[in-house]
């Protein structure tokens, strides 16, 4: 199974994004049929540690070390930490291209959870990705056929962003399913 750990938005600040990124040069692209994938709303995610495939029969030590990690996020905690869409960027260039954007807010509580999973995976001797942890929402991948100044528009675009306020309430274990159209099933999830 191929499984990450995230943070979902609520509906309202995906919508409130989901206007900037219609208004997006990629968004007019993909529109008119160019070879551009915007991101799905309904399954617009921060990754905070991504696990790559497990095998099924690890699935409860992978809950219990993600359970063990919101746990302790919270301890002593009264509310979920409060983030924000705001400002944007792109990682790579020509076909592997990402346009996203940034996390403002109590972005420093996240970092604290993302480590605290790390901890409990390595201790669970369970993999997962080393990449440091660079909160982000991806929101397009232009692909090969959109011309470069055209991203470099819609990252000036992104820049500007700056979405409503919004909780992180949950902490999610979810399988995804790769593909040109992917997929995601939650599998578990945990207050912070």
């Amino acid at each position: 199974m191929r499984l990450f750990a995230a943070v979902y938005p609520p509906p309202g600040a995906v919508a409130h994004l989901g206007e900037q990124v219609a208004r997006l040069r990629v968004g007019a692209a993909a529109a008119a049929g160019i070879n551009v994938r915007l991101a799905d709303p309904a399954t617009a995610h921060v990754t905070l540690v991504f696990l790559g495939d497990v095998e099924a029969d690890r699935l409860v030590e992978v809950e219990s070390a993600l359970g063990l990690a919101a746990e302790w996020s919270r301890d002593g905690r009264a509310a979920a930490p409060r983030l924000r869409l705001v400002g944007g960027g792109r990682f790579g260039r020509g076909r592997f291209t990402v346009l996203w954007v940034d996390l403002g807010g109590e972005v420093e509580r996240l970092q604290v959870l993302a480590r605290l999973i790390r901890s409990r995976l390595r201790h669970a001797r369970l993999p997962y990705d080393e990449k440091p942890f660079r909160p982000h929402l991806t929101v397009a991948r232009p692909g090969d056929r959109v011309p470069e100044v055209d991203v470099t528009a819609d990252v000036a675009t992104l820049d500007g962003y700056a979405g409503p306020e919004w909780p992180a309430a949950e902490l999610v274990l979810v399988r995804s399913h790769p593909g040109p159209r992917p997929t995601y099933d939650r599998l578990a999830a945990w207050p912070l």
